[in-house]
């Protein structure tokens, strides 16, 4: 328990250092999101690299992904029958809540967590390839058409995960481990060294990114909002677990980490989505700090119950 409890105190300093970092502008107007765009472009997939390409398959595509999978998609649909008996909501603002309770924050607070909790980054690479391969287009599309924007382009679609760098670094890890070729130290030692650097970092931009936030705020939409939060941190992470546990019968670190990726807070990639199209964007806004605020409490109660 003191190990499970330590590690969580060491993530969430880390992310108030960052908060208080931005709160006295100690790196200027700019400074959260240059940090941000140097752990998303550099730090983070140089970590994927150097840990995937030194995993196993075993390890990457395991049972954890599919109680993940299969707990995302009930929340999400959970949501939208919820929003949608409450009041009339369009197309597009359904999606905004669907992706809001279920679609994690795997890169900035997914990889800390998986190194600190889990010992191992390489539990999200497969959450990560789930969500950029699938649930981003899929959603995308169906925005595109909800808003009035015309028939989604296949090509913008196809290109959507060249796009990402934690995607490209997850497939780049990968396929170096499928191949069996081990790589020399020399060729690795500079991923690991960016990459030892991954999490502290991205737990600062993190932090960055709370400055200012007002979630408690009333609104037409604080019933979803606060039906959003509580199916992401509470109701997804007891989906995963019924679902691994009885359903698919994992157990041990497995069932960990299935209960710990679908524990994780709604990924501020929501927020990106529900500006673009103009639809949500306080809801996305508050649910993602909210549910980060609450799965602070929710991981560890998981890790202290599991592990």
């Amino acid at each position: 328990m003191l190990d499970v409890i330590t590690g969580f105190a060491v993530i969430w300093v880390l992310v108030l250092i960052g908060y208080l970092v931005a709160r006295f502008g100690l790196l200027g107007e700019a400074g959260p999101a240059t940090l941000t765009r140097l752990a998303f472009f550099v730090l983070a997939p140089a970590l994927m690299v150097s840990t995937l390409a030194a995993s196993s398959p075993g390890r990457i595509f395991t049972g954890a992904l599919a109680a993940f999978v299969l707990s995302t998609l009930t929340v999400s649909v959970l949501h939208i029958v919820f929003a949608r008996l409450r009041r009339q909501r369009d197309v597009a603002e359904l999606t905004v809540g669907a992706l809001a309770a279920g679609y994690i924050n795997a890169g900035n607070l997914g990889i800390p967590i998986a190194a600190y909790i889990l010992g191992d980054v390489g539990f999200i690479a497969p959450v990560l390839m789930f969500q950029v391969l699938l649930a981003s287009p899929a959603a995308l599309a169906v925005l595109d058409v909800a808003t009035g924007e015309g028939r989604p382009s296949w090509r913008r679609l196809v290109a959507l995960p060249l796009r990402n760098p934690l995607m490209i670094a997850s497939v780049a890890g990968i396929a170096v481990m499928l191949s069996g070729v081990e790589l020399p130290e020399p060729v690795l030692r500079p991923f690991t060294l960016l990459g030892s650097a991954a999490v502290p970092m991205t737990l600062l931009a993190l932090g960055m990114s709370l400055r200012g936030s007002r979630p408690l705020n009333g609104g037409p939409d604080a019933a979803e909002r606060t039906v959003a939060v509580l199916l992401k941190s509470v109701v997804q992470p007891a989906l995963a677990y019924l679902i691994g546990r009885f359903l698919l019968g994992l157990e041990g670190p497995m069932l960990l980490a299935a209960v710990v990726t679908s524990a994780l807070p709604t990924a501020q990639n929501v927020y990106v989505f529900a500006a673009r199209y103009g639809r949500g964007v306080a809801f996305a806004r508050d649910v993602i700090v909210l549910s980060t605020a609450a799965s602070a409490i929710t991981l560890v109660a998981v890790a202290a119950l599991l592990r």
